[in-house]
C-alpha cells in the first residue's frame, strides 16, 4: 500500500483567484509525477459567492472529493470561509488563511454579524494556524488580487515540492505581463512563513 493521498481544501469568495490557485497546485502535482483529482464548486462566484475546490493527489486518488475531517491543508483567502469548512477538518490539519475580512450579504444589510473570535477559535481547535496578512502584501506589491499566490507561497513551505517546480508552475498558468508580480507575490508569502 503506497504513501496516503494528500488533500487540500481551498477556499474563498468569488474573485480571490481559488480557481487559479487550485490549478497550480493540480499542475504542481502533475509536474511531480502524481496522480491529481480535483473538483471545483463555484456557487456564486461572480457575486461574492462562496468558491471551493477539493484537490487531492498521491499515488493513486479515486475520488476529487475529500473525506470528512481527512483535510491535510484548508487554504482559505478569507477569515470567515475558513469557519465554512472546517467540519472537513481535523486536529491536525494545517490552516492557511488570509487575515482579510470580506462581509457577507447578510452582515451588510444588518441580518447577521461577522463573528470577532475567528482566530481564537481556530487556534484553540487546531495545531497549527497561520492567518496572514496576504491581501496587505499584495496590496503593497501593487495588486491585491495576487494575494492567493501569497498564501501559495506560504503554503510551498510545507509541501514537498521544489521551489523551481513552483516557479515553473506559476510561469505556465498566469498571463505573461503578470509573470514577475506573481513570482515576488510568491516569494514573498515563502518568505513570511519562515519568518514567523
Amino acid at each position: 500500500m503506497g504513501r496516503k493521498n494528500t488533500n487540500i481544501l481551498i477556499c474563498g469568495v468569488g474573485g480571490q483567484g481559488v480557481v487559479l490557485a487550485s490549478a497550480l497546485l493540480a499542475d504542481l502535482a502533475l509536474r511531480k509525477g502524481y496522480d491529481v483529482k480535483q473538483g471545483v464548486v463555484k456557487g456564486m462566484a461572480q457575486r461574492g459567492g462562496s468558491v471551493v475546490s477539493n484537490l487531492r493527489f498521491g499515488e493513486k486518488v479515486y475520488s476529487p472529493l475529500i473525506p470528512k475531517g481527512e483535510v491535510d491543508f484548508l487554504f482559505s483567502t478569507e477569515k470567515l470561509e475558513t469557519l465554512r469548512w472546517i467540519e472537513w477538518c481535523s486536529p491536525k490539519t494545517l490552516i492557511i488563511a488570509d487575515s482579510l475580512e470580506i462581509y457577507p450579504p447578510a452582515v451588510n444589510r444588518g441580518e447577521a454579524e461577522y463573528p470577532k473570535d475567528i482566530e481564537e477559535f481556530l487556534r484553540s481547535n487546531f495545531e497549527r494556524v497561520y492567518l496572514l496578512p496576504a491581501t496587505e502584501i499584495a496590496k503593497n506589491l501593487g495588486d491585491p488580487r495576487i494575494a492567493n499566490v501569497v498564501l501559495l507561497g506560504a503554503l510551498s513551505n510545507f509541501l514537498e515540492f521544489e521551489e523551481s517546480l513552483w516557479e515553473e508552475s506559476i510561469m505556465e498558468n498566469v498571463p505573461k505581463r503578470a509573470l514577475e508580480i506573481n513570482l515576488m507575490a510568491f516569494r514573498e508569502g515563502k518568505r513570511l512563513i519562515q519568518e514567523i
